[in-house]
This record gives structure tokens, C-alpha cells and sequence, in this order.
């Protein structure tokens, strides 16, 4: 971290706990010695899976997103419990949202999604080793599993029916390594 772009944090307040996210308003003040505010959410995390089958198809899910008051098709993915390990939560969430369990999986990397104001670090991670196992969805969680190939992913980016940092990066991470050899 360099020293003279570190704000120092002079006093916080939490406005909001909620079951995803804290609203925590904080006065800094910054390199110049002057004073402001930040507006900062703080979240567990999250993480995301690349999942391949052996028909060399992508699993993605298309889900009712309302804050953005529309349906998107995204990477299959879910929020950490607090102190949960993303691998382990990785495992659950794949087979929760698809029926797919993991044979094998690999940690791809990690990223924040909105640092400019939010905390979140999701950990991405892929898997082309899939097993049957059980579909159980929260009570809240209503959502299609749909099996696309690259070629269809990207026709989906352009359309923006996929239209998320996550699954394009996820889309773009295959097309790198080959495509779904």
C-alpha cells in the first residue's frame, strides 16, 4: 500500500445490517489532510463457478435479477457464509443451483467487483469433471439451468442476456484457455 494515497479512517457509523450487506458511512481523511466521506458496503464475498460438461457445454442459469428488473443468464454462483471456505461454498452452490457436483475443481482467481465502494471479492473457480447429484434451491431462488457452447455464450454477450462482469469474464477465461476443448 503507498502511504501517500492512504485515507485514514477518522470515524465510521453503520447505517444499515442486512442479511447480504452492511451500509457503514465513514469520514476519512485523505492524503492532503482535508476530510470526506465514504459510502461503503461491506459484503462476505462470493463465489462463482466455470462449469464445463462432458458435452463440452457451459452451465449457466438464467435468473430475475430485480435490481436490474430483468431476467440475465449468469455463471452458476452464491454469497459466503460468513467464515465459510469458497471452495467448500463453491461445491454447495454448483450442485444447489444446477444438480452438477464437482469431481474435481480449481480455484481460476479472485476479483472485486465494485471497489470504489463495496467490498465484495468474488472467487471464481472451474471445473469440466461434473457428476449428477441434487438440485436444492433456496426458498427464494427461482431460476432455469441452461447448457450453451462458447459460440452460443458469445452470441448471448452480444445480445446482453449476459450481461454480467462475472460470466463474461468466465466466457472470456474459456475462449483464452481454447475454448472447450
Amino acid at each position: 500500500m503507498e502511504k501517500k494515497l492512504f485515507e485514514k479512517t477518522i470515524s465510521e457509523k453503520t447505517i444499515f445490517n442486512g442479511r447480504i450487506i452492511d451500509l457503514v458511512l465513514k469520514d476519512v481523511e485523505l492524503p492532503d489532510g482535508k476530510t470526506s466521506k465514504r459510502e461503503i458496503i461491506n459484503h462476505p464475498g462470493a463465489v462463482a463457478i466455470i462449469a464445463v460438461t462432458e458435452s463440452k457445454k457451459i452451465v449457466l442459469i438464467n435468473q430475475f435479477r430485480k435490481p436490474l428488473e430483468k431476467t440475465i443468464i449468469e455463471i452458476p454462483a452464491g454469497k459466503l457464509e460468513k467464515g465459510e471456505d469458497p471452495l467448500k461454498c463453491a461445491k454447495r452452490e454448483l450442485e444447489e443451483e444446477t444438480g452438477y457436483k464437482p469431481k474435481e475443481i480449481e480455484a481460476v482467481t479472485s476479483f472485486y467487483t465494485s471497489p470504489g465502494f463495496a467490498d465484495e471479492l468474488v472467487h471464481i473457480y472451474f471445473t469440466d469433471k461434473l457428476e449428477l447429484g441434487e438440485v436444492n434451491r433456496d426458498d427464494d431462488e427461482f431460476l432455469d439451468v441452461l447448457e450453451v457452447t462458447l459460440e452460443e455464450a458469445e452470441a448471448l454477450i452480444e445480445k446482453q442476456l449476459i450481461h454480467d462482469a462475472k460470466t463474461v469474464y468466465a466466457i472470456q477465461y474459456l475462449k483464452l484457455k481454447g475454448g472447450l476443448l
